[in-house]
């Protein structure tokens, strides 16, 4: 994020650390991706990290409320920790797992008051993409080897079920009705309400597709993998010619589609995919998770534009984000 977190400042992160057991020199704010907060840290022998704050209020695929969110936050960094130690997959073993590092007594996340939660990596130098970027054919290739890798192993016990249904469907539906009256959250929430009204008829058709979809994958009762849940360009760190995901905070068990609509590119991808794993990808299972993704954000959106808010860059960026993909939802 841009926008640094309300009521976190750097000395309540350096107090933190010390879980880890590290004395931050420097610990500089890193404006990048959206969703969390980033900073880099280093200390005076020259050792480095990459420090990760995640809002629990704002975290609804990990759970809906701070504490449900924390339980499945926690999960998450625990798969990632067991996927390194258990599998081997560590990007420091040569894998392609980025995993949290653990606390001085074994936790991989540590609780920053009601709200946050934070978690220290290692710090990998490298390239990474941006979500919507288009892959090189040999960078979808290493791709969906690494995903054809990650939904071979066998789940860690404390991996989360991510059922395919809506994070927050109840909250969507109400904000989708609550346009007939004024949102005053800030400068993004009237205009919001009016861009609902203009699409809500599509809005509508597309939550019947997500249903119908949804039903229709469910009843075929796939066999769930570890999924990733979100190995979009933006989560692929290019790192001395090696490739490791990032961002384990989505990581849970699905069918394969829903990490593969975000990379495959076609039959041939999805041909490739099958000749890795002996799975041939469900039509219906990438539609419904293609279309999952533009309703989360929809939902994410809403919530964000009803709710007290300024104009920020990254509420600017928000905004951007929602009319597109209201646009393309209602198209």
């Amino acid at each position: 994020m841009k926008d640094q977190p309300d009521g976190i400042d750097e000395s309540d992160v350096r107090a933190a650390l010390a879980a880890w057991e590290i004395d931050a020199a420097d610990l500089a704010y890193a404006p990048v991706g959206f969703g969390d907060y980033h900073w880099t840290a280093k200390d005076t022998t020259g050792g480095r990290w990459f420090v990760t704050l995640s809002d629990l209020t704002d975290k609804n695929h990990c759970g809906i409320g701070a504490d449900a969110a924390w339980q499945g936050l926690r999960r998450a960094m625990d798969t990632a920790v067991r996927l390194k130690d258990r599998d081997g997959l560590g990007f420091e073993d040569g894998g392609f797992v980025l995993a949290p590092l653990s606390t001085a007594d074994g936790r991989s996340v540590r609780r920053l008051g009601e709200r946050y939660a934070l978690s220290v990596f290692p710090y990998a130098s490298g390239s990474s993409g941006d979500f919507g970027q288009r892959l090189a054919p040999s960078e979808r290739a290493r791709t969906l080897e690494t995903l054809a890798a990650l939904h071979a192993v066998h789940p860690p016990a404390v991996t989360r079920v991510i059922p395919p249904q809506l994070s927050a469907r109840e909250r969507l539906e109400e904000n989708l009705a609550a346009v007939a009256g004024p949102w005053s959250g800030g400068p993004w929430s009237e205009p919001a309400r009016e861009a609902t009204i203009r699409h809500a008829a599509g809005l509508r058709r597309r939550l019947d597709e997500f249903d119908a979809l949804r039903a229709e994958v469910s009843g075929r009762g796939a066999a769930l993998v570890v999924t990733h849940g979100e190995p979009h360009p933006g989560n692929l760190l290019w790192h001395r010619g090696r490739q490791l995901l990032l961002d384990w905070d989505t990581v849970g068990l699905a069918v394969p589609e829903r990490d593969l609509w975000l990379v495959a590119d076609g039959p041939d991808d999805l041909a490739r995919y099958e000749e890795l794993t002996g799975r041939a990808p469900d039509p219906s299972a990438l539609a419904l998770y293609r279309l999952r993704w533009d309703l989360e954000d929809v939902d994410a959106f809403l919530g964000w534009f009803r709710s007290p808010h300024a104009a920020t860059p990254d509420l600017e960026q928000a905004w951007d984000g929602f009319l597109d993909t209201v646009r393309r939802l209602a198209a």
